[in-house]
């Protein structure tokens, strides 16, 4: 063939190449929420009820300063977050290097020689060249790669709401914790403090004949007992304060100090909580919204699997020229351009074990997407009940506690007046010590309620920090 044919004939694949229309995606569809998971269309136990809650900082609703600012100070500093901003940001680049599939990839090359030996030439080559390759994208095989490099771009960013949802939800109830520790060990030492007098009654009463040596000696063991609970609740209340100190990047010794030097009562959330239909819940849900867009990830690399089956066209050219001085050095241009088309005729089923792998790892991510769909409908109606059971059994404990303060005073009254036996107050103190500590136990569970509820439903994240494309 003359160079004239060649050159005609190279000429005609490129255009052929260049003319044909534009890709094909051979990627599977991405199924709706609703035919890949029923959502009912309202909640089947919560109760919904009139209080708007803000989700984006559900938790100053609590009104309690250390939560504010604790909350506030993780959102920037805590560990886990960071880990999930530089995965976000290894998904962007990751999408920056798919992108650059569609466009030539150009090479530059240059050089200078010079002969040796005895009838070498004493002049000096200079030479310059260019070489550049350009794959025509008939298939989607790099559409359907830029497609999975944006889905994990966008899982990637929802995965790093969803550790802001959790470590928010974490501070808070962490918090909580801390506020009815402290509580409860404010409890266990004013019970000390009546005990110690409790037992000096006793002890006065047994020297003065009118009770026994019982009643001292159980007077010593119930004090005994207090004063044990009282190191187990510090030790407590120093692990709790000291995992807040990891959740917001600093060391130990502040927070505990925080809530050692300004104690305060256990915060109350409102009850009342109004609930959005399941299918925005879901739609708020990063978690949710992630396990779609991993989904849509492998479903796209189904796509690019199944290219491999299908011609690969690419159209390459070289540049070059040389000479003997940088004069002269663009005097003589040469260069070529090459348009190739390439089919895979056997491998062995290489290919098609990649296809099957790729749509396993398809269908694990749709089971994946469905469960976190369940699990979010699950916390929501957990919560929700949760936190009507608790707001009542705060109402009952209270009453209870009242109670049996008031027992308590009339016990010790009667006891020093010697209308009762000391059996009767130890059973009157015991009760009002499990009662006051039972009640401060339950207005935590009730505030952790509430934070789980506005967590369920998506809380504690800021959309605008999910993956969203870097312009470029």
């Amino acid at each position: 063939m003359t160079g004239a044919r060649r050159r005609s004939a190279v000429l005609v694949l490129g255009a052929a190449i260049f003319a044909l229309p534009g890709c094909v995606s051979l990627a599977p569809d991405m199924p709706a929420m609703a035919s890949a998971q029923p959502v009912p269309d309202q909640w089947v136990l919560a109760e919904p009820g009139a209080t708007e809650v803000p989700l984006d900082r559900y938790w100053t609703m609590l009104g309690d300063p250390l939560v504010d600012e604790f909350v506030t100070r993780a959102q920037t500093e805590n560990l886990d977050l960071a880990q999930a901003v530089a995965r976000l940001r290894a998904a962007r680049a990751g999408l920056r290097q798919a992108r650059a599939d569609l466009v030539p990839t150009v090479n530059a090359s240059g050089g200078v020689r010079r002969d040796v030996g005895d009838f070498a030439s004493d002049d000096v080559l200079i030479s310059l060249g260019a070489d550049a390759a350009w794959e025509a994208d008939l298939f989607g095989r790099i559409d359907n790669s830029i497609d999975a490099a944006r889905s994990d771009v966008a899982a990637a960013g929802y995965s790093l709401g969803d550790i802001e949802r959790v470590i928010a939800a974490q501070v808070a109830t962490q918090v909580i914790s801390a506020r009815a520790l402290a509580a409860q060990l404010a409890i266990a030492r004013d019970t000390l403090a009546i005990q110690d007098d409790t037992l000096q009654i006793a002890r006065w009463r047994n020297q003065a004949g009118l009770a026994n040596s019982l009643d001292v000696e159980q007077a010593r063991t119930q004090r005994a007992q207090t004063a044990a609970s009282i190191p187990q609740l510090e030790s407590n209340l120093v692990a709790v304060a000291n995992a807040i100190s990891t959740l917001i990047g600093e060391p130990p010794g502040r927070v505990y100090r925080a809530f050692t030097d300004a104690p305060r009562a256990v915060p109350a959330p409102p009850v009342d909580v109004a609930l959005t239909a399941p299918a925005d819940t879901l739609r708020r849900r990063p978690d949710v919204s992630a396990a779609e867009a991993r989904l849509a990830a492998d479903l796209a690399r189904v796509g690019v699997a199944r290219t491999q089956l299908f011609p690969l066209a690419r159209l390459s050219g070289t540049l070059g020229t040389s000479g003997t001085d940088v004069g002269d050095l663009f005097d003589i241009v040469t260069g070529n351009v090459f348009a190739s088309l390439s089919q895979l005729i056997f491998d062995g089923g290489r290919v098609r074990g990649r296809i099957e792998g790729a749509r396993a790892a398809a269908d694990g991510s749709l089971a994946a997407w469905r469960q976190s769909i369940l699990v979010a409908l699950q916390e929501v109606e957990n919560a929700s009940v949760d936190l009507g059971a608790s707001d009542a059994r705060v109402t009952a404990l209270a009453e209870a506690s009242e109670g049996a303060q008031n027992a308590a005073i009339l016990a010790r009254s009667q006891y020093q007046a010697g209308l009762i036996d000391f059996q009767r107050l130890l059973v009157a103190e015991s009760q009002l010590l499990a009662t006051r500590n039972a009640l401060v136990g339950a207005q935590g569970s009730r505030a952790s309620a509430f934070i789980s509820l506005a967590r369920a439903m998506g809380g504690g994240w800021q959309e605008q920090n999910s993956a969203r494309e870097p312009s470029e």
